[in-house]
């Protein structure tokens, strides 16, 4: 095991995916000379050149194009996003472009293509720098979407992500880029796509959640079990397919459901999950199914005002309390 941020572990995915297939290249803006606004670029314009890593002008919806047209021709892009919220500039070809074209021809036109960089709330930089778009995505058919939370879900992740031959929407996390943590070398050299992740075992409620809401639970699940609250940490990884199997699982041996995150209560991901949960293992719960997620707002710019608008640790103690009534 090795100890590495979750940037090193994106920028290790790359450099290993433009090593072993020449069809792979990256693109966006600022990704060759000032190796990328977050740095997981690093190195790689020097390493492959500036015609694999490719710095674009300032328009996403121009240069999706150009990657969606590069990828209906047998190459493999990966279109770096500054912040997701620029992904609204390019929407029409993720959706209309890539997701929808395997289907309307028939199976005959391939849409290799991964778009990927930061989701979700970021610190201290305003409402339109700070949306989660996993329900958006997650919402389409014909797209792949998936969340990454630690340094080895993040590096093998992408790596099935650019491998794959349909279209990867990869959700990353700004608050993430510099945490640490282990990195198994060697093994599966990338992860299922598809595939939940138990991070903590527990048999008295379980906590599904993703990317940067996984810090929070597993954190609660520590401050609970000194109460004798024993929680199941579910990390979906992938929101797109869902691990509908590992859910059913999960409520099965605990019999109590809580979603957790960060954005927008309402047909959010957490509304899915619930559903599932009620459609697939009703029968099985010994309380009602619930969701926590980020405040019905924009998030503020103001500092005091951001903490106070998605989940933390201790909301997490609360509401699983609330649910575990006489278990402690």
């Amino acid at each position: 095991m090795v100890t590495v941020t979750v940037r090193e572990a994106l920028r290790q995915a790359l450099e290993e995916e433009l090593e072993r297939d020449p069809n792979v290249f990256l693109m966006g803006e600022e990704v060759d000379k000032y190796q990328g606004a977050y740095k997981i670029s690093k190195g790689l314009g020097e390493r492959f050149g500036s015609g694999r890593i490719v710095d674009t002008p300032i328009s996403e919806y121009g240069f999706s194009g150009l990657a969606v047209g590069a990828a209906y021709s047998g190459l493999r892009p990966v279109v770096e996003f500054m912040s997701f919220n620029f992904s609204m500039q390019a929407i029409d070809h993720i959706i209309n472009s890539a997701a929808k074209t395997l289907y309307m021809s028939g199976g005959q036109v391939k849409c290799p293509i991964v778009f990927r960089g930061p989701n979700g709330i970021a610190s201290g930089v305003g409402a339109q720098h700070s949306q989660c778009y996993a329900s958006w995505y997650a919402h389409c058919p014909g797209l792949i979407v998936m969340s990454p939370y630690d340094s080895e879900s993040a590096k093998k992740l992408l790596k099935a992500a650019i491998r794959n031959d349909n279209p990867v929407v990869f959700l990353e996390h700004e608050l993430l880029y510099g945490e640490s943590f282990p990195l198994k070398e060697g093994g599966e050299d990338i992860w299922p796509i598809g595939k939940a992740k138990i991070r903590k075992e527990g048999c008295d409620i379980t906590i599904v959640c993703f990317s940067f809401m996984v810090k929070a639970c597993l954190q609660a699940a520590d401050i609970l079990s000194e109460i004798g609250i024993s929680v199941e940490v579910l990390d979906l990884c992938t929101l797109r397919p869902l691990d509908t199997d590992a859910l059913r699982r999960s409520i099965q041996k605990t019999h109590r459901c809580l979603v957790v995150e960060e954005g927008w209560p309402v047909c959010g991901v957490g509304s899915e999950i619930l559903a599932l949960a009620v459609e697939l293992a009703f029968d099985e719960l010994d309380a009602p199914p619930m969701r926590l997620s980020g405040k019905d707002v924009p998030l503020p710019y103001a500092k005091n005002l951001e903490e106070l608008c998605f989940p933390h640790a201790q909301d997490v103690v609360d509401v699983v309390k609330y649910l575990c009534k006489g278990k402690s």
